[in-house]
């Protein structure tokens, strides 16, 4: 014999599938912002290696700042897509996770001092028209390399925590 439902017996198990269901979407968001800030990542090691290369070849002035444009570009959009899509919610204090949080403040301050760095020479180099601007770039621009190869030490102990909670269940439910 079944007993009756209730209409607050339906509403509860609407709510519950409304929050499983924004739970994955959230999950499914996180994962492609995770593989997006990957992907720029990757993109912005490619061009920094392309333009410390014309370090050793004579090309002209307009070779260089054509790539350092190209480069100063990626860089600030990997840098803002980790910003806002990760990092932001964690210096808002939004973060609920505790493992997350942990990890987080360990690491945060390294990629927020990696951040200074990368707007500083954005804003250094964003101008640059001529070889006299670029005197001291092949230096500024291994020290931007160190701070990468810092940030994804960080970044990645980070991004490694968060995509191990997206794979076991969410206790917020």
């Amino acid at each position: 014999m079944r007993l009756p439902v209730s209409d607050s017996q339906i509403d509860k198990i609407a709510q519950i599938a409304e929050r499983i269901s924004a739970e994955e979407n959230r999950r499914t968001r996180q994962t492609q912002t995770i593989n997006s800030l990957l992907e720029e990542r990757q993109q912005v090691l490619v061009s920094m290696c392309a333009l410390a290369e014309l370090e050793a070849s004579e090309v002209p002035t307009e070779t260089v700042i054509h790539n350092l444009r190209s480069f100063n570009q990626q860089l600030v959009d990997y840098t803002a897509l980790g910003h806002f899509e990760i990092y932001e919610r964690i210096i808002a204090g939004k973060e609920r996770r505790g493992n997350i949080k942990l990890v987080a403040d360990r690491v945060y301050p390294s990629i927020s001092d990696s951040t200074q760095l990368f707007v500083d020479f954005n804003d250094k180099y964003e101008g640059a028209d001529e070889a006299e601007s670029l005197v001291d770039l092949y230096r500024d621009l291994s020290t931007i390399g160190e701070a990468m190869a810092e940030r994804i030490e960080s970044e990645d102990m980070l991004l490694r925590e968060i995509s191990d909670n997206l794979e076991s269940p969410s206790k917020y439910l």
